[in-house]
């Protein structure tokens, strides 16, 4: 933030009136500005993510151009005038020159500090879209086996290259509690829910006793008695801000190299939540754990991860990620570390043995 004191934190129907009030040309130019004119006192910064998806097509466009309506509207009300036959809608429309249009989007982040803090910061997901002519509103090559084909095209080759009608535009994404987030307060939250879950499972796991089957015979423990810390847990989310805390990676702010896919909703009952984090930067290839190799060999490798990242014990948030740096690498090191035959910085090997000593993923 600057040095001007925030007058409010940013809420949905605000960003939304930002978002609409972009021009498609300027837009990409123009987010961080607007949002920073919007909210006064923060200082916005915005990274996108290379990971395409689409919607679900929205509108049907003729041969010459005009727009026909919602898509879905379109199918039911052409399919009723032919009395439900998918055979005789197909006939009438596979050589109609109708298509249909779809937004098509990657993955935008706008961020801004609230406190010097590691999750002082608030995050806003955002879809950057572009309309495109997606392609013809029925397979011309093969029938439809079932109406819901029709609203599924699967013909549709997306990486081609087809007309843009429209965009781009941001849209805010992650409407469940995911949206718009101050990521302290959203790590509170998760703390306070995840206590609340097991303090309702309390009743039910007073009961429970675990036996053990031995050669000296059957022994009944009691589930608190095994499990001591049942309370004292501690979210992987909260652990992997805990870990950027206190490792050398400190020294930077954690959203300048990772956003989060927040989720806060309810599943069967049960209530989910938590975050995915996305690097911002990848390496240029995977640190798998050969076979053999050694830990020297490991300690050159996850070095060049650092440098290529920029940052250093990246490759640690990296391999927490669960993708891009095989957990075994941080078995392996942490073996190292005990039998001193390897070093890290005292911050860096701390976090390290304590992610091995209780290791978790995304």
């Amino acid at each position: 933030m600057t040095e001007q004191k925030p007058v409010r934190l940013p809420d949905a129907a605000s960003v939304e009136t930002v978002l609409a009030a972009l021009e498609p040309q300027s837009a990409d130019v123009e987010l961080a500005p607007a949002l920073n004119k919007a909210f006064p006192g923060f200082v916005f910064t915005v990274a996108t993510i290379d990971d395409p998806y689409w919607c679900n097509p929205h509108d049907v466009i003729a041969a010459d151009g005009t727009r026909l309506g919602d898509h879905r509207a379109w199918v039911e009300h052409k399919l009723a005038e032919v009395g439900g036959d998918l055979n005789a809608f197909w006939n009438r429309h596979r050589q109609s020159g109708e298509k249909f249009a779809e937004w098509r989007g990657t993955t935008a982040f706008a961020f801004a500090p609230t406190g010097p803090g590691v999750a002082e910061f608030v995050q806003i997901s955002l879809g950057r879209e572009i309309e495109f002519l997606a392609g013809a509103v029925v397979d011309p090559d093969y029938r439809p086996g079932k109406v819901d084909d029709l609203f599924e095209p699967t013909w549709v080759l997306r990486g081609s290259e087809t007309q843009q009608l429209a965009g781009p535009v941001y849209r805010v994404r992650g409407r469940s509690g995911g949206g718009i987030v101050h990521m302290r307060s959203f790590l509170a939250r998760r703390t306070r829910i995840e206590r609340e879950l097991r303090e309702a499972q309390r009743p039910e796991l007073e009961k429970r006793v675990i036996r053990e089957v031995g050669p000296d015979g059957t022994r009944d423990t009691a589930f608190f008695d095994a499990n001591p810390d049942w309370f004292d847990f501690v979210p992987r989310e909260n652990r992997f801000f805990v870990a950027w805390e206190r490792s050398s990676a400190a020294a930077d702010r954690i959203f300048a190299h990772w956003a989060f896919d927040i989720y806060d909703l309810e599943d069967r009952g049960r209530r989910e939540i938590g975050f995915i984090p996305r690097p911002l930067k990848m390496p240029t290839e995977r640190l798998l754990t050969d076979e053999g190799v050694s830990v020297h060999r490991l300690m050159e490798r996850i070095e060049t991860i650092d440098t290529e990242i920029g940052l250093p014990f990246a490759w640690f948030f990296l391999m927490t990620h669960g993708h891009w740096v095989d957990p075994n690498v941080g078995h392996v090191i942490a073996d190292g570390l005990r039998t001193g035959r390897v070093r890290l910085p005292d911050q860096d090997a701390a976090v390290l043995l304590a992610w091995a000593d209780k290791p978790y993923l995304f």
